[in-house]
């Protein structure tokens, strides 16, 4: 066997191994988190190096829906493994009028992660192509990995889809650099997320609201890196009803952190 492949194979096999040993328990505490917030849906914290990982409900926290602007993440990635973009590229805006007023500017890569650009990783899309792009997730297992025939719209519309135990246990893979992607990637990746320092360590996350779902669903997904070294993996995937309510992915899962934090210490 050739090493590269070789490497490929066991990066896989530990991917495997690192999300599935990881205890899944009911947490009432979470629940309550959405309850008191008002809200219906999925909280989920992944304590990777306990191998642990609490549920506010179970059966909603193993429910498939489209990613939204968290497949960001994995565009992004994608798009520089296939080198579609360079470093300090900027994407011109084509005069539309969009949804948002900060889409409508010239937007590096970062500039458009940061806003949330829907057509500037539609584009980036475009450039990585039909099939590279299907390759490519299904190699790197994101969920039911399917890319169906539209390039630019299958993580708005489907039939990509991904459930919030999928998300939590992807991003272990990708902050444990266990995925089948150079490292010059990846670090690229981390310097383009959003992230902030929060109490416990450094926080990289992404939103995403799936307007196109009946009802709509808001996400927020990343890491947490503790100080120390410990990794935590979260993901929200709530019902919204309404703009009003974008906020709240953030808040909840700042929640649900603070509450494991208050566990281990």
């Amino acid at each position: 066997m050739k090493p590269i492949l070789f490497g490929l194979l066991l990066a896989g096999m530990l991917s495997i191994v690192s999300g599935s040993q990881a205890e899944l328990r009911q947490d009432p505490v979470l629940a309550d988190i959405l309850q008191q917030a008002g809200m219906e849906g999925c909280l989920i914290v992944m304590e990777v190096h306990r191998e642990r990982t609490g549920v506010s409900n179970e059966l909603r926290c193993q429910e498939r829906s489209v990613p939204a602007s968290t497949f960001k993440i994995v565009n992004a990635l994608i798009a520089f493994e296939t080198g579609v973009v360079r470093g300090d590229e900027r994407f011109p805006w084509n005069k539309t009028r969009y949804p948002l007023e900060a889409w409508e500017k010239d937007l590096t890569l970062q500039e458009a992660m940061a806003v949330s650009s829907v057509p500037v990783f539609q584009e980036v899309a475009r450039r990585i192509g039909q099939q590279r792009m299907a390759d490519w997730v299904t190699r790197l297992r994101y969920g039911n990995a399917q890319t169906g025939d539209q390039v630019d719209r299958f993580w708005l519309e489907g039939p990509l889809s991904i459930s919030p135990l999928e998300q939590v246990r992807f991003m272990a893979r990708l902050a444990r650099g266990q995925l089948p992607v150079a490292e010059r990637s990846l670090m690229a990746l981390r310097r383009l997320m959003p992230q902030e320092e929060v109490e416990q360590g450094h926080l990289f996350g992404k939103t995403g609201w799936a307007t196109a779902a009946k009802p709509m669903i808001g996400w927020y997904v990343g890491w947490v890196e503790e100080k120390g070294g410990p990794l935590v993996t979260f993901a929200v995937n709530v019902t919204m009803n309404s703009l009003e309510q974008a906020p709240l992915r953030k808040s909840l899962a700042m929640a649900a952190l603070r509450h494991v934090w208050m566990l281990d210490h």
